[in-house]
This record gives C-alpha cells, sequence and structure tokens, in this order.
C-alpha cells in the first residue's frame, strides 16, 4: 500500500511540475485570469452547482420510485455533461464573415436531439430491467426466517 501511495503522490508532483512549466511563459494579466476562472469556478461549484444536485437529488428520492432514480440520476449527469459541452460552440468563436464555413451546424437542434436520446432511454431502462430475470437481491429480500436450512452437523 506504501509503494502505491508514494506512486501516486510522484505521479501528482510530476504533473503539478508539468503545469507550472506550462503557465511559466504567461504573462501575469493571463496568470490573474486563469486564477479569477478557478477561483469562480469553485465557488460557483460549492454555492450554485452542488446545493442545486443536492436540492434536485432529495426531491428525487421523494419524488421518483426507486426503480426510476438510477435511469433518472444517468440521464440528469448525462445532460449536464452535453450542456456544458456545448457551452463553447453556442457563442460561434472564431466565425466571421469571411469564412461562414466555422461552426456552419445546427449546435442547439444537435443538443436538443442528443438530450431527447438520452432521456428516451430512461424509459427503455427501466422496461428491460422489468423483464430481467429476478436478481439475487430480490430473492433474499423475499426470504423470511423459515426459508433458513438447518446447519450440516459438525464432524
Amino acid at each position: 500500500m506504501t509503494a502505491v501511495r508514494t506512486f501516486l503522490m510522484v505521479a501528482g508532483l510530476v504533473v503539478g511540475v508539468y503545469g507550472a512549466v506550462l503557465l511559466w511563459d504567461n504573462s501575469l494579466t493571463v496568470l490573474v485570469r486563469i486564477a479569477v476562472w478557478a477561483l469562480v469556478g469553485v465557488i460557483v461549484h460549492d454555492f450554485v452547482f452542488a446545493p442545486l444536485c443536492a436540492g434536485l437529488g432529495l426531491a428525487g428520492r421523494r419524488l421518483l420510485p426507486v426503480g426510476w432514480r438510477s435511469p433518472f440520476a444517468v440521464a440528469a449527469l448525462f445532460s449536464v455533461v452535453l450542456g456544458l459541452l456545448a457551452i463553447p460552440v453556442f457563442s460561434k468563436p472564431g466565425m466571421r464573415p469571411d469564412n461562414p464555413t466555422v461552426l456552419d451546424r445546427d449546435y442547439p437542434l444537435g443538443l436538443w436531439i442528443s438530450l431527447a436520446v438520452v432521456w428516451s432511454c430512461v424509459p427503455l431502462y427501466y422496461l428491460l430491467v422489468r423483464r430481467l430475470p429476478v436478481r439475487q437481491d430480490q430473492v433474499v429480500d423475499r426470504q423470511g426466517s423459515g426459508d433458513v436450512e438447518r446447519q450440516p452437523p459438525p464432524v
């Protein structure tokens, strides 16, 4: 266990030094902007996104049946990831009147189609799971104290 811990510490140190080397050539203005973005990201995560996720999780726990919770959680996670991936293309960076081929697709439509595919998998997953044979946990939950067999005699 100590070797693994040492390896992870050394790997983290190497990655940190590599990141510092990459930042070394930037001006002070760029470094301040990077620090501000990092700080804003931490604040938005801790004070907006995390409480929102916790509230949605508690609401989902009260409103959704047990079998629907996992598919909804996965679909919500995929939706957040797709939304975050779509942010850069909505502002159409690099698009100029003299080059209309940059980002020439309908990205909002693509986002909506991908979200529809993700959320259409929720009922499909639920229906497929209901069709599968009974799982071991459900068998154990249905057993009572009378279902336990006697212990074999000692040798």
